[in-house]
């Protein structure tokens, strides 16, 4: 086998906009068919992308020209037909976060494991060059000591039927936002973090946590994270040193062709390191492949999953809440 074939549940906007093309796109992938309740979204789906059109995931996931699925459902949804998958001995590639709770997520991992299946959760960022051009200048004493890490991630307010007001759903900013900059957290600072608190605004028609910061640390390397969906738009993380800082824009979402700028500061000097442009979506198609058609790295995938999961948990358990203001004040 020289190529994945996959089978795609569900027609969500990440998907029609970034995944499919990426693995349409992608010489290692097959995009065979993709599945919806209903026949004429996959239709519509399948017409754009040249693949099969399936009605009902059940039937997608009994086909045996699949060998992979990418699954962009609701976090609410996801546990289900992730079982689903797994038991019909797909390999999974699924949108983040993977689970609402810790255990569903170690949960799946055994499953996975038991069936010598790769599952892997889609933090595109992390497949992006300019991570780890950020981290080789760490690695070669840039900034000196690691102190500090911050990152934020905020968007404009959503309209109130969007999925992501829906905490039954798995809605949420935390989940939703707060997500990447728990997982930048761990990339740049291990995966030895501990919540030490949390604040998380909630509003009170749709119970849902609307914006939030988080503090953690791992030993003496603290972590401050900023999230929310009530805000302007801002991604980016800087790392503190014991003589400088790196300071990275754009840290989640930079399409394939933004070049970014890495701003580099200390005492007596203050650089811009313009970094090339990268395809993160087209970078997790490769990760994904390769793992499945080499056979090898499921376990680190696993590990990770599971470790997202339980700091997340760990931020919202240590969480303050706080009702929003009202729209009227």
């Amino acid at each position: 086998m020289d190529r994945v074939s996959f089978g795609v549940l569900g027609c969500a906007s990440i998907a029609r906009r970034k995944m499919l093309p990426a693995l349409v796109s992608h010489p290692r992938a097959h995009v065979v068919a993709v599945a919806s309740r209903t026949a004429d979204k996959a239709a519509r789906f399948a017409s754009e992308f040249g693949c099969d059109a399936v009605t009902g995931y059940e039937r997608l996931l009994e086909r045996p020209d699949i060998d992979a699925v990418y699954v962009p459902l609701p976090v609410g949804l996801r546990t289900e037909w992730i079982t689903k998958a797994l038991t019909a001995g797909k390999h999974v590639l699924a949108e983040k976060p993977l689970t609402v709770t810790a255990a569903t997520a170690r949960e799946l991992v055994t499953l996975s494991r038991t069936q010598g299946l790769l599952l892997m959760e889609s933090f595109m960022f992390l497949h992006h060059s300019a991570h780890r051009a950020v981290q080789d200048l760490v690695d070669a004493g840039r900034i000196g000591e690691l102190r500090s890490f911050s990152a934020t991630f905020t968007i404009p307010p959503l309209p109130k039927d969007d999925i992501r007001h829906r905490p039954d759903l798995g809605g949420g900013a935390l989940l939703d936002l707060g997500a990447y900059t728990v997982r930048a957290a761990q990339l740049h600072c291990g995966t030895d973090l501990v919540p030490k608190g949390t604040v998380l605004v909630t509003d009170p028609d749709t119970g849902a946590d609307v914006s939030g910061a988080a503090l953690l640390s791992a030993g003496p390397v603290v972590a401050h994270l900023s999230f929310g969906m009530v805000h302007p738009y801002r991604c980016a993380y800087r790392l503190t040193g014991s003589t400088g800082t790196l300071t990275l824009e754009r840290a989640f979402t930079p399409p394939p062709t933004w070049q970014p700028v890495l701003r580099a500061e200390s005492q007596d000097r203050s650089e811009e390191i313009r970094l090339p442009a990268d395809d993160h979506f087209a970078n997790t198609v490769t990760a994904f492949t390769t793992a499945v058609l080499a056979g090898d790295g499921f376990t680190a995938h696993g590990d990770r999953i599971v470790r997202q999961a339980e700091l997340l948990e760990g931020v919202r358990l240590a969480a303050a809440a706080v009702p929003a203001a009202s729209r009227a004040a």
